[in-house]
């Protein structure tokens, strides 16, 4: 088994665009894939200023990475209504569904996709709810997985800032091999849109 340490944020347009080939690991039964989520950004609207700004990003991850945003996504961020991100309260869903079945990165998936595809407020409790009704959790299972999420999101950030800061790594995604007590960082960067030598990567890795 190699343990896969993923460090990124929910609302990183670049984890986004990286999030196929996560996926693919997540679905690698030799592969324990833990995730640290990164506390970039606390809950608040995104200025009109820097509307263009993010516009520009999205479009240069998209062209990098294959990734498609959603036309909603895209329109509410080109328009004066408010787009909030919050990285706290996404990342506490996350941890809640890892509870339940391990399901984490499953919900990172789906409020990746609810916002930059669909545009969905993934900031809001009721559609981090919907997230999970969709994923098949009962409703107060979900609550009480939430409710115990929310003292465990600060030590997990920290955890996650004391791992970067330990192996030299900085920004979102990112990403660390932990086998046989020896540390790997795999440049997460390096194999977008190409899934043939990403796979040859973690299938030299698995069988080292």
């Amino acid at each position: 088994m190699v343990n896969v340490h993923y460090i990124f944020d929910p609302m990183c347009g670049w984890c986004f665009g990286a999030a196929t080939l996560i996926e693919s690991l997540s679905n690698t039964p030799e592969i324990n894939l833990q995730l640290h989520p990164g506390g970039m950004r606390e809950r608040a609207p995104i200025e009109d200023s820097f509307r263009q700004h993010i516009l520009a990003a999205d479009q240069t991850i998209a062209d990098q990475t294959g990734q498609t945003f959603g036309q909603t996504y895209l329109d509410r961020v080109a328009s004066d209504q408010p787009v909030i991100l919050d990285s706290f309260v996404t990342a506490q869903a996350i941890l809640a569904a890892q509870q339940l079945d391990g399901q984490g990165a499953e919900m990172l998936k789906r409020i990746q996709r609810g916002h930059y595809q669909q545009g969905r407020s993934v900031y809001e409790a009721d559609t981090l709810a919907e997230l999970a009704s969709e994923m098949g959790i009962e409703a107060g299972a979900w609550q009480q997985a939430m409710n115990r999420a929310e003292n465990d999101v600060m030590p997990a950030v920290n955890q996650t800032r004391q791992l970067m800061a330990a192996h030299g790594l900085r920004g979102f995604p990112s990403m660390l091999v932990e086998q046989n007590g020896q540390w790997q960082a795999i440049t997460v960067s390096q194999y977008y849109r190409r899934p043939d030598a990403w796979q040859a990567l973690w299938q030299t890795l698995t069988q080292a």
